[in-house]
C-alpha cells in the first residue's frame, strides 16, 4: 500500500514549487519526490476535497493565496488572489462554510476568502491585529502566524508578536467578530496550536519560548483556563531554538512538536488530567524542521528539514507514542510544510 504527502516549500534556492512524495507503507520507505505544483513560495498549503490544493503564493512583489486542481495527477491553477506585500504564513481550510483563511505574519492580517464551487477564491473580510507586543526582538509588531477552526467552528488565531490567541465568530458572509482573547506570558511567541479530539482542551506552541501550553477551552463563551506550560527543549539548552509545528494523535494520547535549533521532534504523553509529560526527543537528522505530519493510520511520521533539503521518516508506536528512525536524507528542496494528500 502507498499514500502520498504534499510538501510545501520556499523557492529561494532550487525548489520549483510544491512536491509530492510517496510513502510505501509496507516497506516503510519514502520514494518518488516529484514536482506537483509549479509555483513561487507555496510555503504553506491545505488539501481539500476534489483533489484541490489551497496554498500561499508569491509572484515578485505581490503575494496572497491560490487554488489548484491536482485531478488526474496534473496541476492546474484555478484561482489566484494577490496584493502588494509579503506572503501569508498560514492558510486554514473551512470545508463546511467553503471558506479559506490566511494568516500574514508580516502585515498582521487575517483574511477570509470565499471558495466557489469551481475553486475560485474571492476576498470577503480582513482583520488587522494592533496592540501591545512582547519583549523579544521578533515581537516589534503584531505577527499573525495561524488562523484555523476551533471544534465548534469558530476561527482561532495565533499572534506571535502579541503573545496572544484570539477567537472570532464567523458569519455566513465570512465576516469576523472577535469574541475572546487569551494573553500568554511575555515572550511566549504564540505560533501554532491543536485541539484535543474532545474539543475541551487546546495545546498551544510558543515559538520564541520553546514552550507548550495547555489550556482548557469553554465553548460557551470561547474562554480559556491555563493548566500547564512545559518546555519543548532541555532545561540546559542555551543555543537558539524556535518551536515550529504541533500535531496530535487521533486518540488524543500523544502530542508531537518540532524544534528548529535542537533539530528534534519532541513527544509528549497526554495525562489523565489533559496536561502533558515529555517522553522523548528524537533527532530530525537535518537542520530546521519547520513541519511534519503523521500518516493516515498514524504508523509513520514524516518530518521536513528546511535548511538541509531533506525529509526524514519514522515508525510510530501507537501504544507508547514513541518514534523510531527508519529513513533519512530523502532529498527534497526547501521543505517547510507537510500535508497528507490521500
Amino acid at each position: 500500500m502507498s499514500e502520498q504527502f504534499l510538501i510545501g516549500t520556499y523557492t529561494k534556492k532550487d525548489s520549483k514549487g510544491a512536491y509530492m512524495v510517496t510513502l510505501d507503507t509496507d516497506k516503510g520507505e519514502l520514494t518518488n519526490v516529484e514536482l506537483a505544483i509549479p509555483s513561487q513560495k507555496p510555503a504553506y498549503l491545505q488539501v481539500g476535497p476534489k483533489q484541490r490544493v489551497y496554498a500561499v503564493k508569491q509572484v515578485n512583489d505581490q503575494a496572497g493565496v491560490a487554488s489548484y486542481s491536482l485531478a488526474d495527477g496534473k496541476s492546474k491553477t484555478i484561482s489566484t488572489v494577490l496584493e502588494e506585500g509579503p506572503a501569508p504564513a498560514y492558510v486554514g481550510l473551512d470545508e463546511k462554510r467553503h471558506l479559506l483563511y490566511s494568516a500574514n505574519y508580516h502585515t498582521a492580517k487575517v483574511e477570509v476568502f470565499k471558495i466557489a464551487d469551481d475553486g475560485k477564491l474571492t476576498l470577503l473580510d480582513t482583520v488587522t491585529h494592533q496592540g501591545e507586543t512582547g519583549p523579544e526582538p521578533e515581537q516589534e509588531a503584531p505577527h499573525v502566524h495561524y488562523a484555523d477552526l476551533t471544534p465548534d467552528q469558530r476561527l482561532i488565531v495565533c499572534d506571535l508578536g502579541m503573545d496572544l490567541i484570539v477567537v472570532y465568530d464567523v458569519a455566513d458572509d465570512g465576516k469576523l467578530t472577535a469574541v475572546s482573547r487569551f494573553k500568554f506570558e511575555p515572550g511566549f511567541g504564540t505560533r501554532h496550536l491543536i485541539f484535543h479530539p474532545n474539543g475541551k482542551y487546546v495545546y498551544v506552541l510558543g515559538e520564541l519560548s520553546s514552550k507548550l501550553a495547555v489550556l482548557k477551552y469553554n465553548a460557551n463563551d470561547a474562554s480559556f483556563e491555563h493548566l500547564q506550560t512545559i518546555k519543548t527543549i532541555p532545561a540546559d539548552w542555551t543555543a537558539h531554538n524556535g518551536a515550529a509545528a504541533i500535531r496530535m494523535s487521533k486518540d488524543g494520547k500523544f502530542i508531537y512538536t518540532s524544534n528548529r535549533g535542537e533539530n528534534t521532534i519532541a513527544v509528549f504523553a497526554v495525562q489523565p488530567d489533559f496536561t502533558v509529560k515529555h517522553i522523548q526527543s528524537i533527532s530530525t537528522e537535518g537542520d530546521f524542521p519547520r513541519d511534519f505530519n503523521l500518516s493516515r493510520d498514524e504508523s509513520y511520521l514524516l518530518a521536513s528539514n528546511q535548511n538541509t533539503d531533506n525529509l526524514t521518516l519514522y515508525k510510530r508506536d501507537a501504544t507508547t507514542g514513541k518514534l523510531t528512525l527508519l529513513q533519512k536524507d530523502v532529498a527534497c528542496p526547501e521543505p517547510v510544510c507537510v500535508q497528507r494528500f490521500n
